[in-house]
């Protein structure tokens, strides 16, 4: 198809000059890429992703179209994306739609015939930073007027904006457990792993009280991923607390990990340019194995903090960087990890972690 030219400016002046993808228009955000080779609406619908550009490091995008199965909220919320070689045809034949019609009905804007592995390659060198796509913006003066105006993802709360408003349930309800899932920005498949082990999960919004919580007596908590910078989410830490006052067994994931750390006084910081992809090495530390993992974070906990703690050590370890990719605590029945034992998409390596879960529970 001939498309219309679309131009992305990141925040340090870089230009690259495209064709639009999705819809017409103007939409700025933090830039990141994911180096999976698959699952690009997998990637575009956790909203985790709230608020970013995402770069696809695969080559070809949109050739496998759009599934509802597949999507692991209702609708995408990134800020756009950009990629190599775009598709508009699309070959799996219970495939609903095609990636542009998908992207074009939920308003992302998007930008293809970009060179990606240049992009990552500054990407990786400069870090993170904000950037901007538009079709309809012509100069680059206006597209930096436009540019300024995208807040900065360090101390920016996001949660509460994807979090569902209303509680609801998910999971067959005479299952043997009753877990409460505190929504953060939760995928679709984390409460499928959970209901697949005989779990029933009731999902509060994220600013929900422990006295709301309890009143359903769970046997257990779960605090889910999301977008954002934890270290502005003193309701959470607060929360979370008081959660743990209570001894009932809890697990984290991704932000749910980062803000148990901060419940238990460790510190988060954000990284250079983060881990997203889905073939990332961590190694256990208890089991002294390795498992291969779905990463999705921009920001981590701070390892020395750890260190120090004589409540909280260190079960995972990041093998490319040896950030903290686990912790338990010493006298509670809670832990968490900063990957996605969900693996939507991704391997299966570190799913025996809900069967942890339900051990806990069951102990």
């Amino acid at each position: 198809m001939n498309r219309k030219k679309a131009t992305l400016l990141l925040a340090d002046g870089t230009v690259f000059h495209g064709t639009l993808v999705g819809k017409d228009g103007t939409n700025g955000g933090e830039i990141c890429f994911n180096t999976g080779m698959t699952g690009y609406q997998e990637i575009y619908t956790d909203p985790s992703y709230t608020g970013q550009i995402i770069v696809n490091t695969t080559p070809h995008i949109g050739n496998y179209g759009v599934i509802d199965e597949d999507s692991e909220s209702s609708h995408p919320l990134i800020a756009g994306i950009v990629v190599n070689d775009f598709s508009d045809v699309y070959s799996r034949m219970d495939s609903t739609q095609s990636l542009q019609s998908y992207l074009e009905e939920h308003g992302v804007t998007g930008i293809a015939d970009i060179d990606t592995r240049m992009l990552v390659r500054h990407i990786r060198s400069k870090g993170a930073m904000n950037a901007i796509i538009s079709s309809t913006i012509d100069t680059i003066e206006e597209l930096q007027s436009e540019l300024d105006k995208v807040p900065d993802m360090n101390g920016l709360e996001l949660s509460s904006q994807v979090s569902t408003k209303e509680s609801y349930y998910f999971g067959d309800e005479n299952a043997p457990i009753k877990v409460a899932c505190v929504d953060y920005g939760i995928k679709r498949n984390i409460l499928r792993c959970l209901s697949e082990r005989g779990i029933y999960c009731k999902v509060f919004p994220a600013k929900t009280s422990l006295s709301e919580m309890e009143a359903w007596n769970p046997d257990a908590y779960f605090l889910s991923n999301g977008p954002g910078d934890p270290a502005v989410m003193d309701y959470a830490v607060d929360t979370i607390k008081e959660i743990l006052n209570l001894n009932k067994p809890l697990f984290g994931i991704c932000l749910g990990h980062q803000l148990l750390a901060r419940a238990c006084n460790v510190s988060t910081y954000k990284m250079h340019h983060g881990h997203r992809g889905l073939n990332h090495p961590i190694k256990n530390l208890i089991s002294g194995k390795s498992e291969i993992t779905s990463q999705n974070h921009g920001f981590s906990v701070t390892k020395e903090d750890i260190e120090k703690s004589e409540e909280v050590d260190i079960t995972h370890i990041h093998l490319n960087d040896g950030t903290v990719a686990g912790i338990k605590l010493k006298n509670k029945p809670a832990f968490s990890v900063q990957y996605h034992p969900e693996s939507s998409p991704g391997p299966h390596d570190s799913r025996y972690l809900f069967d942890q879960f339900i051990q806990l529970i069951q102990n």
